[in-house]
């Protein structure tokens, strides 16, 4: 029988993941409840646990991805299958979080930034939603970091 898959610990998470996990919950609040950035960032930095995460990560998600919500959307948007309205607000705040990582956070690897925003999903968002958010973030690495992408598959082709 497969052993079901638990999430990570609380204090197994760096506090960049964390940040990633109360970016998440804003930029929720941000799309669905058409909350003012500056109420749902005070709001946030209530929560319990706050104090654990990078502060200025999370800042930089949250602020970062409100303000480029279009530029985001429209790099987004041709990988989609489906139009943006359908996405779950969780998956598409994932995908806003891991485009702008990709473009602004160039010390986090490209795979990190991946992994971590698939985590986010299979913690928060729907059945197969890290399924794809792994597809379209992907397809924008290449886009976004080329040229770290490109080492990754000639490395790999070395080791292979």
């Amino acid at each position: 029988m497969a052993e079901e898959k638990k999430p990570r610990k609380a204090s197994a998470k760096s506090a960049r993941s964390r940040a990633r996990e109360f970016a998440l919950q804003a930029l929720y609040q941000y799309q669905v409840g058409g909350n003012e950035p500056q109420a749902i960032d005070a709001f946030t930095r209530d929560l319990a646990g706050f104090h654990k995460a990078d502060a200025l990560h999370y800042d930089s998600l949250l602020h970062g991805c409100v303000k480029e919500a279009a530029e985001l959307d429209a790099a987004i948007l041709p990988l989609l299958d489906r139009k943006m309205q359908e996405i779950s607000p969780i998956e598409h705040s994932i995908m806003w979080i891991g485009a702008y990582e990709f473009q602004h956070c160039l010390d986090v690897p490209w795979r990190v930034v991946l992994n971590e925003c698939i985590e986010l999903a299979k913690e928060f968002g729907g059945t197969d939603g890290h399924k794809y958010v792994n597809a379209v973030l992907n397809g924008l690495a290449p886009k976004l970091r080329p040229v770290e992408v490109e080492a990754d598959k000639a490395a790999g082709k070395a080791r292979g």
